[in-house]
């Protein structure tokens, strides 16, 4: 699938999702949000992709809205009609997504990235809360994404002050999973992705079901959770691969059956 706006590529069971406005440091106008919005979609209903790669062209992963792009007209509904349908689809979808960013992920921009379930970063690039710049809060999310991993003081700090939060303070702070150069960002994304792409389907789409919704219920429901995930993993036929490969000591080929 390809939209002058962006651009979606399939490799085996990794599909890559490239925002490509580098003229505008890929910043969301009503175009590309629309076109997110559909690519999400679509993406979730193939049934042979399993993880999916967020990326920007050009010089870096996303500037955020694009304040001439629609801003003029303030909407009371705005994030939820534009932004929320693609942010939920990421969160609420059976497969693993991954934000890769180099650049800077700055604004709304960043909620993308850090929606994303897992995330590579290039060691130079930054995360931006760009919000007090302009009068705002952070949206899309950014808020509970920010408090989840840095804590209450320093995710107040990081939006009050309005910095820029280096790579290296992301990893500190759990903001994202693996740091490369950027030369060899792209690579080690897409290498990670397919080993990723391996494991069985339907267990890390329940792993992911779990962990988006088991910090907030009790231990209790935490384990009856599992079980009810659980239980249908025992009766598929992944279980019965893994484990035939596990004594045969082969290296299973899951089909998300």
């Amino acid at each position: 699938m390809t939209n002058e706006v962006l651009t979606v590529s399939l490799d085996g069971p990794v599909a890559t999702l490239t925002l490509n406005r580098p003229e505008r440091f890929n910043a969301l106008n009503d175009e590309l949000r629309a076109a997110l919005r559909t690519a999400v979609s679509d993406i979730n209903k193939m049934e042979n992709v399993r993880v999916v790669i967020l990326k920007g062209e050009g010089r870096g992963f996303c500037a955020g809205a694009d304040l001439g792009g629609g801003m003029e007209r303030p909407d009371p509904d705005h994030i939820n009609k534009e932004y929320k349908p693609a942010l939920v689809g990421i969160a609420e979808s059976d497969k693993i997504w991954i934000a890769q960013i180099h650049g800077t992920a700055a604004g709304i921009g960043a909620a993308y990235a850090m929606n994303c379930d897992l995330v590579t970063m290039a060691d130079d690039a930054t995360i931006y809360m760009a919000f007090a710049a302009i009068a705002l809060i952070p949206d899309g999310g950014n808020t509970q994404l920010l408090l989840q991993n840095m804590g209450y003081h320093r995710a107040l700090e990081a939006v009050l002050e309005g910095h820029k939060i280096s790579a290296e303070d992301c990893a500190k702070y759990g903001l994202v999973n693996k740091l490369f150069p950027l030369d060899k960002l792209d690579h080690e994304t897409k290498e990670w992705a397919q080993r990723l792409a391996s494991g069985g389907p339907l267990a890390m789409a329940a792993t992911k079901r779990i962990l988006r919704t088991v910090g907030q219920i009790s231990y209790s429901d935490a384990i009856s959770a599992e079980a009810k995930e659980q239980h249908p993993l025992l009766n598929s036929e992944d279980f019965k691969t893994g484990v035939e490969a596990f004594f045969e000591k082969k290296k299973p080929v899951f089909k998300g059956k």
